[in-house]
């Protein structure tokens, strides 16, 4: 019995040192891999809604009180009805969540058609947005 505690202790031992001890601090891997939301304004989160939405424009302002609209005109490329949620994150002029997230909502889209959504922040913090797009639940 001691024999084979010794030996799974001595065992133990040496695979600690052959492997991930030794190698210290690392990088992150991969950090720009699927980081759409970093990147662009739009973002479309399923296969199937990839292949049967399109944007064709966001127009934004500031309001008067400093808040932030949007208007996307999301489009239909199928020819088909489809239903999809919408939301729109709103972050601040550094690219942070200002904690102003709409809830998801439900767009139906007939046959090659376009439509319009609104947005407006919460809070004067909202200089920059994400609009996210995905297929209904």
């Amino acid at each position: 019995m001691k024999k084979t505690s010794l030996s799974l202790i001595v065992c133990a031992v040496v695979a600690t040192l052959f492997t991930g001890c030794g190698g210290g601090v690392s990088l992150p891997q991969n950090t720009r891999k699927y980081d759409f939301e970093n990147q662009t304004n739009f973002v479309l989160t399923d296969a199937h809604v990839q292949r049967s939405i399109t944007s064709s424009g966001i127009q934004q302002r500031v309001l008067e009180d400093g808040r932030l609209e949007l208007v996307v005109n999301v489009r239909n490329r199928e020819n088909r009805r489809i239903e999809v949620q919408i939301q729109c994150v709103f972050k601040d002029d550094q690219g942070f969540s200002s904690g102003d997230e709409t809830p998801w909502q439900t767009l139906i889209l007939t046959e090659n058609t376009q439509e319009a959504v609104q947005f407006v922040s919460m809070n004067p913090k909202a200089r920059k947005y994400t609009v996210r797009v995905r297929q209904a639940r």
